[in-house]
């Protein structure tokens, strides 16, 4: 009678632990898209600008980049995990995305980062979140630093 209890216990176990896993919380998308010099969402708009390299973006964003900022929705997030699903809307170059902790958190917080956005083409970035004050932009195209608060 063991040799049969022993069976269905382990194909007990084992469709408990696969529920479980089928259970498992799928992580937030969230959908950022990348036009020239900004990312629209927390901009609230596209400023339509339409640089032909990186350099133009550091001229517009020496301009204007600080007010666009200051203006800028901040994103608040629970901890968790996260999908950013970032798209290349319209830049005619290679853009990336990078996310990481600000200030001492640049250090303690987790981090994520990529490139390989052409034109049209949208990427995931996946991360787990912890509490504290992150800034996400793209490095080539560039962008501001706009700013991301996890709440525990």
């Amino acid at each position: 009678m063991r040799r049969s209890l022993l069976p269905s216990v382990s194909i007990a176990l084992l469709a408990g632990l696969f529920n479980l896993t089928a259970q498992a919380t799928e992580p937030t998308v969230i959908q950022l898209s990348q036009t020239g010099c900004q990312f629209v969402e927390p901009e609230g708009q596209d400023q339509h600008y339409r640089p032909l390299t990186a350099d133009d973006c550091q001229t517009i964003n020496s301009q204007s980049g600080a007010a666009r900022l200051a203006a800028s929705q901040v994103l608040r997030l629970k901890a968790g995990d996260y999908v950013f699903r970032v798209t290349n809307a319209n830049v005619p170059y290679e853009l990336g995305f990078w996310l990481r902790g600000s200030g001492l958190g640049r250090v303690t917080l987790p981090s994520v980062s990529g490139g390989g956005l052409t034109e049209g083409v949208t990427k995931d970035y996946a991360i787990s979140l912890k509490p504290g004050e992150y800034r996400y932009s793209c490095p080539l195209n560039p962008t501001p630093d706009y700013v991301l608060i996890v709440e525990g």
